[in-house]
């Protein structure tokens, strides 16, 4: 006796990776997400290698991650794997004062971001299915 089995949210030919409280704004989170969103993964690979945003290799760290699970987890081809979806969610966020001029205090407020990425096996074109 045990709690049932829940079934896959994903479909047979999806894997999946999440960041959890990522020290980014999500505004900013999802800039670096819409870039590889859509495009294949060793094309998204190179793009976050090159971009100048401070998360991209955190980013393309959970990427990896989504690809070695694909890989490893549901024996996916590498080869043929795009990026299905990237999206980005709140999390906790730090609030601290500021010191200010005449004994006055500002706040500062320092937001954390989960991102999830979902890679997707995709059949060739030219492939019979």
């Amino acid at each position: 006796m045990g709690k049932a089995k829940t079934e896959r949210r994903l479909n047979d030919n999806e894997a999946q990776a999440v960041a959890r409280t990522l020290r980014v704004s999500p505004q900013k989170l999802n800039l670096v997400a819409a870039l590889i969103r859509g495009m294949k993964v060793e094309r998204a690979l190179a793009e976050l290698e090159f971009s100048r945003k401070r998360i991209a290799g955190t980013v393309k760290k959970t990427l990896e991650s989504a690809i070695a699970n694909a890989e490893n987890n549901h024996d996916l081809d590498v080869d043929s794997l795009i990026v299905a979806e990237a999206y980005v969610g709140k999390s906790i966020v730090m609030k601290r004062f500021h010191a200010r001029g005449r004994g006055r205090a500002s706040r500062v407020e320092k937001p954390f971001a989960h991102l999830t990425i979902v890679v997707r096996e995709v059949q060739e074109k030219g492939e019979a299915a």
